[in-house]
């Protein structure tokens, strides 16, 4: 019967939105985490009569068609790249940025990645690096003698020294914008590629042409809302629940078939 089936990927279905709500309580904690949602669509459907169609000798168009559906898919897998709330933490290489744009990091590979993981830290040299170890963009270093840097709202690095009240610049970080942020392809550690998707990376200077401003001290929590996702995992559960019994009365009533004489 064609029900089986259909209820079928009704089950998947909701298995893959459990799936994406479970993955976003384990982050809800994560730093800069972007709440994912499952997206789907409806299947292909049975054409025994199309709207239109002629339904009698008499020529006479039927107002409605027959048309079965054969179920659900999942479309995607969209990620709601909301600003999360900032939270103050003091550290002088804790970045966030508020209002749109990525920090760009260089991996082993020399590509580079994108993130709005601003918890940064620097290597024995002075590097700015992220938690993975891949420097920031730019290669900043902070002299080894500079009693504290301070990064004002434009990127700008400026590192201070015993004796000096005025700071020196070592450097100017920059962040990058897309035209589409969704297009980013997932590499996990907080970290995104781009793609054709996504578009080309536009850097600049941070609080210029829609990017955002850059707050030292401060880092961006995940975007989870735990009430919402406890409630879409109660309906994903039903959903499962409900489809499952489509499957137990379909058996039943091919079982009823099979049993007549």
């Amino acid at each position: 019967m064609q029900a089986l089936r259909i209820a079928a990927t009704g089950m998947d279905a909701q298995q893959k939105r459990v799936e994406t709500v479970s993955n976003n309580i384990a982050n809800m904690s994560t730093t800069a985490y972007d709440t994912r949602r499952a997206e789907f669509a409806d299947l292909h459907y049975q054409q025994l009569r199309a709207p239109g169609a002629i339904s009698s000798s008499t020529g006479l168009i039927a107002p409605a068609g027959i048309e079965l559906g054969l179920g659900v898919r999942t479309s995607a897998i969209s990620v709601n790249h909301t600003q999360g709330s900032l939270r103050q933490t003091g550290g002088d290489l804790d970045l966030a940025i508020e209002g749109r744009g990525w920090f760009e990091v260089t991996l082993p590979s020399g590509d580079p990645a994108y993130t709005r993981d601003g918890a940064f830290k620097k290597t024995g040299e002075g590097l700015i690096v992220n938690s993975e170890g891949y420097p920031l963009a730019g290669d900043i270093t902070i002299p080894q003698d500079a009693r504290s840097i301070t990064i004002n709202a434009n990127g700008e690095v400026y590192a201070y020294f015993d004796g000096e009240t005025e700071g020196q610049q070592v450097g100017a970080l920059q962040t990058t914008i897309f035209v589409n942020e969704k297009g980013l392809e997932a590499m996990g550690g907080n970290m995104f590629r781009e793609t054709q998707a996504s578009g080309a990376p536009i850097p600049g200077e941070p609080g210029l042409d829609g990017r955002g401003a850059i707050r030292q001290g401060f880092l961006e929590e995940s975007s989870v809302d735990v009430v919402a996702q406890i409630a879409d995992l109660i309906e994903a559960q039903r959903g499962y629940e409900l489809n499952s019994k489509v499957i137990s009365a379909a058996d039943q009533m091919l079982g009823s078939t099979t049993q007549l004489r």
